[in-house]
């Protein structure tokens, strides 16, 4: 494993890649500057997404999880930037339950990247179990224009 750091107006973020796929980003890192092509790769797209030019990721990546954990990860890098879905639309697409949608974006292990920040509860926000929780989370639909979808 290679892991490596970004610093972004959200703060430094950690890039950790395996055999050629980002497999895990942290919210705070010491490690070195990105030194292989997938992990600059990376740091430049969260370069320019936090600067407001890039508005996805095309990146290899294998997060944690199980199948049910992939086909919700799967739905969430399916949620267009700006725009949000809730826990129910996305069971609904994959026949679960909300509650097992929201824990398994809760497991996300490439937060920002595979967007959970764009998943809300039927009611509002919902949590984030990111550095910060839902303050976070605001600020990333904030970054991306989807303050009114708050409301």
């Amino acid at each position: 494993m290679i892991e490596s750091s970004v610093l972004t107006s959200m703060g430094t973020f950690g890039l950790i890649e395996d055999e050629g796929a980002i497999i895990r980003l942290t919210w705070h890192s010491q490690a070195p500057a990105p030194s292989t092509d997938v992990s600059k790769r990376a740091a430049d797209q969260l370069s320019a997404y936090f600067e407001g030019g890039k508005a996805g990721f095309d990146l290899p990546l294998r997060p944690s999880g199980s199948a049910f954990q992939q086909k919700v990860n799967a739905a969430m890098c399916a949620i267009p930037y700006g725009e949000t879905r809730t826990y129910g639309e996305i069971a609904k697409d994959i026949g679960a339950s909300a509650q097992a949608v929201g824990n398994a974006c809760g497991a996300n292990s490439i937060p920002v990247i595979i967007p959970c920040h764009r998943v809300l509860g039927a009611q509002g926000l919902g949590g984030f179990s990111g550095e910060g929780a839902v303050e976070t989370k605001v600020k990333l639909l904030i970054h991306e224009g989807a303050a009114g979808l708050l409301i």
